[in-house]
C-alpha cells in the first residue's frame, strides 16, 4: 500500500504545492528580511564591500553581477533581461537561483513556454505562480525538482519585488524567476 505513495497524482500535486509555498515564503522573507551574507570559507578571499551608488541625478546603468549565474552553468534558460539577485542552499547539493524582472508575469511565462517547449502549470491563481519542471524528481537526491517557476509579484496591488540593490534600477521587479538545476551528480 505505501511503497506507491509517490506516483498517486494526489501527492504529486500536493509537493508541486509545497514547493511553491515553501518558494513563496522563501521570497517574501528576503523581500521583508536583509539579504543573507555567505559565510566566510577557509582560503577564500575577503568580502568586498558594496559598490557605492551613483551620485544623484546620474542616470542608473545596469550593472553586471559577477556572481550571476549564466544559462551555461545553470543548465537552464535565463530571461535575458533579468538581474540576478540571490541563490540560496535548497539542500541536498542544490541551490536554488532567483532573478528578478522588469517584465510582466504574463511575458515570461510566454518567453519559458516557448523555450522549453513545455505548457508548465499554474500551480497559484492568486498569487499568479507558474511551474516548469524540466527533469524528474528524484526525492532520495533532491531537495527540489528542477525546473523554472515564475511568480507575479504585482498580484493584489503590490508594486513588486524590492530590488535589493540600494538605488537599483528599476526600484521593483513585478516578476521574479526561480531556477532550480538539477543536484550535479544527477545533472549529467
Amino acid at each position: 500500500m505505501w511503497e506507491n505513495w509517490a506516483f498517486d497524482p494526489y501527492n504529486g500535486r500536493m509537493m508541486r504545492m509545497l514547493l511553491a509555498v515553501a518558494v513563496s515564503a522563501v521570497a517574501a522573507s528576503t523581500a521583508l528580511g536583509q539579504t543573507p551574507q555567505p559565510f566566510p570559507r577557509p582560503g577564500a578571499p575577503p568580502a568586498q564591500p558594496p559598490a557605492a551608488p551613483p551620485p544623484a541625478g546620474a542616470p542608473a546603468a545596469p550593472v553586471a553581477d559577477p556572481a550571476a549565474p549564466s544559462a551555461a552553468t545553470l543548465g537552464l534558460p535565463v530571461y535575458p533581461a533579468a538581474e540576478f539577485l540571490a541563490s540560496y542552499d535548497a539542500g541536498r547539493a542544490q541551490r536554488y537561483y532567483l532573478f528578478g524582472a522588469a517584465a510582466s508575469f504574463a511575458d515570461i511565462v510566454t518567453y519559458y513556454r516557448n523555450v522549453l517547449r513545455e505548457r508548465g502549470n499554474l500551480v497559484f491563481e492568486e498569487p499568479p505562480t507558474h511551474m516548469f519542471e524540466v527533469g524528474r524528481f528524484r526525492q532520495e537526491s533532491m531537495a527540489f525538482p528542477p525546473g523554472v517557476t515564475v511568480k507575479d509579484w504585482t498580484w493584489g496591488g503590490s508594486a513588486g519585488y524590492p530590488n535589493p540593490r540600494l538605488g537599483g534600477e528599476p526600484a521593483r521587479f513585478p516578476t521574479v524567476i526561480m531556477v532550480v538545476p538539477a543536484p550535479p551528480e544527477t545533472a549529467r
